[in-house]
This record gives C-alpha cells, structure tokens and sequence, in this order.
C-alpha cells in the first residue's frame, strides 16, 4: 500500500509539471440599491443582499506555453459589447488571443442590470440608469483585473476531470391548450450531469474547482429583491467551505429551457445550492481522470438570421398598448429608418481541449438543453462540456424544435431582448455547423 501511495504521489507530481495554473477574484457586488435583471416584474431596485456577487478567473498554460483563461461571473449575462471590450483589453495587456479567453455568466436573476443587456425589459429614470451604466464600467475593469491577476498567479498544477449527477433541473416548457407555457414538464428533455474539473497543487491540495450545471438560476423569483448568486452561488460556497484555500468557479451550461424545482424560497436556494456543492465535493474525493496538456483553443462569431419581418409589423405592435412590445417596436423601427433594419446577430463560438481528456465548446446566448444533448450525441468520443451564456447573451438559442413549438424561448422572449422576433428555422444547423468547425480546429475528429 505504502509504495501504491508514493506512485500516486509520483504520478501527480510529474503531471503538475505539465501545467501551471493561477486563480483570481474579485467582488463585484454593487454598493448600494440598483435595479436587477432578469424578471420583467420587478417594480424597484434592489433593497440589501443575500450574497457577495464575485467574478473569479482560473488561468492554464501548458508546457509549451499555451494560455487559456476561463472568468466566470455571478451576473444575469455580459453583452458582447462588455465581452469585446475586456477580450481586447486582456489581449493588449497580455496578449492573451480572443479564442483564449473565455467569459461565462451564472445568469442570476437576483443581480444587477448589466448594460445594455435586456434593457427593453426596463423603463430607468436617468438617475437609474446612470447607475447601471457606472456598474457596467466597473465591471469591464474588474473583469480585465481579474484575468491579469490570474495570468499572474501561475505555479505547477495538475488536472484531473470528473462528472457527477443532480436532479433538481427541470424543463419548463409545459404543454396547455393555450399553446406551451412555463411551467414544470416532468417529462421534457433535461441534462443532469455536474462535470468537475480540479485544479490542484503539486502537493495534492486543490487550488480551483470549476464545476457546471445546466439549470436557470431562478429559484429565487421577481418578488425577491436582494442581491444573491442564487443558488450558484450558494453551491460555490458549499465547495470552498470543503476545501478551504480552494476557489470554486460555476460555469452555466445549457439551461435555457431549465429551472429549479422546486423554487421561489430563499431556503430553496440554499438546498438547490448545496446539493451541487455536495456533488461536486463527491466527485472530487471519488475518482477522477487526468488532464494532459496541449491546451488548444478556438474562436468563431458566426450570423444568425432572423425570421423574415417588415416595418408594417412593428407599426401594428407600436399601437399594442404592451410596453414591452412598443419598447422593442421604437428600437426596430428606428433601425428601419437608418436603413439597417435587423435581420441577423452575431453569435460567438468558442472551444477549448485538453489533449484528448476534456473538450468545453462554449455557446453564446440562453441555449436550450436540446443542443447539449445532440453535441453528446454527435461526439459520444469526446468527454464533452457544452456551456453556454458565454461570451454574449443576446437572446435565446431555441432548437428547431423549440422553434416550431413556440412558446417563450422561442418568441415572446425576444421581445425583452430587443430583438426583431424568433430566428429562421436553420438557426440550429447553423450552430452545429459551427461548433463543427471550431471542434475540428481544435483537433476533433469526426462526429456524426
């Protein structure tokens, strides 16, 4: 047994030579009220909290050199014009490529307003809105720091990679008579694994956990108006309480037809959050895989076209009395009158692999669990984490066929997002057929 457990130690040691690896965090939680994101409902800003907010980056190089940063952040989404702006500013301080840097959103509904991100959902005063628009300033800043900070904070480590399981996901799209609603569909579609990967020290001490889950960050509802992570929040406490020293970082998989069930109670969070701590925590001490180096990475922004629409129909909508519907109908028309009317947004495509041991695609926008489930499908080789709210949140990425079902992640949602209506029926091709191609440049082969 004793020469089993120097081997081990052996094996581990030499594995850290492979890769080194530094943490950062910052607190981004607003001082003072501010009005938050993600519910239409909500009448006021913010009154106090539950939970520090935190943006908190892991940092890998390779032996050969070659980066990658992950940062994630306890906010409702950046917007690609935020998201731009800090990859720009990492590449020009420390030359770290665009396809290096990944930026990922918890999408909690009890943060603040991001700008511009969502904003047709809100109606400001100019005192209001000067505040998100100074919120979002800070945050640029704290997300290049915390990068930096990373990039600085690299020593040997090694990586290993493990997946565990919990339930309390649930797809909302509930078929009625009146078409589908959101509610609880036992039935519908759902991706329940908890992909982990730790970081650890050459002497066996973990230094960062970065750990998924595909599940909307909305247990705490619009009648709530304290800032919290939610229940990602509370799940990264739960690892860090485990592992003092440690920083645990959630990533956001494909939630976007996910909630929490059961939900709208602070102490639901709480349970929701440490059952996935536990999880976590659960695969950390069972057994894990190693990681090996090179890390390759790539980077693509592909269009997404958008159903046809004509001014007439935003006309008809500026009359509806809806002032979410004559928010978006303003935004449209005026795009009309410059003659750029929109028919198609840019939607970002990241992937980043470990050797042939871990393989993360990263989507932008709020994507439906449909297209998890079909990238495992394609790829059953790979061992393959498909995150999205990455890198922009633009809207909702529905599957075609959550597109011919209709409902809210299909349409209506796209009235908050200022978006012209719901996307061309090729718009989940043309998603796959990226990933296709970024997974190909990072050395994937094949696929169905």
């Amino acid at each position: 047994m004793k020469k089993l457990l120097v081997f081990a130690a052996l094996a581990s040691a030499v594995g850290a030579q492979d890769f080194k690896a530094g943490v950062a965090r910052l607190n981004i939680t607003p001082e003072g009220p501010i009005w938050l994101s993600g519910y239409a409902a909500r009448t006021k800003p913010s009154e106090g909290k539950l939970t520090d907010l935190w943006a908190k980056a892991l940092a890998l190089e390779d032996n050969k050199g070659g980066r990658f940063v992950v940062v994630t952040v306890d906010l409702i989404g950046l917007p690609r014009s935020l998201a731009e702006e800090v990859a720009a500013r990492v590449q020009k301080q420390w030359g770290l490529d665009r396809a290096r840097l990944l930026l990922n959103a918890s999408h909690t509904h009890t943060g603040p307003v991001v700008y511009p991100n969502l904003m047709t959902m809100f109606q400001l005063d100019p005192a209001q809105e000067r505040v998100v628009k100074e919120y979002a300033r800070m945050l640029a800043d704290r997300l290049v720091e915390v990068a930096g900070a990373a990039l600085g904070d690299l020593s040997p480590a090694y990586l290993a990679f493990g997946q565990g399981q919990v339930g309390f996901a649930v797809n909302r799209r509930q078929f009625t008579a009146q078409g589908v609603q959101l509610g609880v569909n036992p039935d519908g579609p759902v991706d329940h694994s908890v992909p982990v990967l730790r970081v650890s020290n050459p002497d066996g001490t973990i230094k960062a956990v970065l750990f998924g889950y595909a599940c909307h960050c909305t247990t705490l509802t619009a009648e709530h108006y304290k800032i919290s992570g939610d229940y990602a929040g509370y799940a990264q406490m739960e690892v860090e309480r485990a592992y003092p020293g440690a920083t645990a970082m959630f990533l956001t998989l494909c939630a976007g037809d996910q909630n929490p069930n059961p939900r709208s109670q602070e102490e639901l969070a709480v349970r929701h959050g440490k059952s996935l701590g536990a999880e976590v925590v659960r695969v950390l001490t069972g057994e894990v895989k190693p990681v090996r180096p090179p890390i390759r990475a790539a980077f693509q922004v592909v269009d997404l076209r958008f159903a046809p629409h004509t001014r007439e129909q935003f006309e008809k909508e500026l009359a509806s009395g809806d002032r979410f519907r004559v928010a978006r109908a303003r935004q449209m028309l005026q795009a009309y009158d410059e003659r750029r009317p929109v028919r198609q947004v840019p939607y970002p495509v990241q992937a980043m692999r470990l050797n042939n041991d871990l393989t993360l695609v990263a989507l932008g926008g709020e994507v439906v669990v449909d297209y998890a489930l079909r990238a495992k499908r394609e790829f059953p080789k790979e061992t393959l984490v498909v995150a999205a709210y990455s890198n922009d949140v633009m809207c909702y990425i529905p599957s075609l066929r959550v597109l011919r079902e209709g409902g809210y992640e299909a349409d209506t949602s796209m009235i908050y997002y200022g978006q012209p209506g719901p996307f061309s029926e090729e718009v989940e091709e043309t998603v796959f057929r990226t990933i296709h191609q970024v997974l190909r440049r990072v050395g994937v082969k094949g696929g169905r």
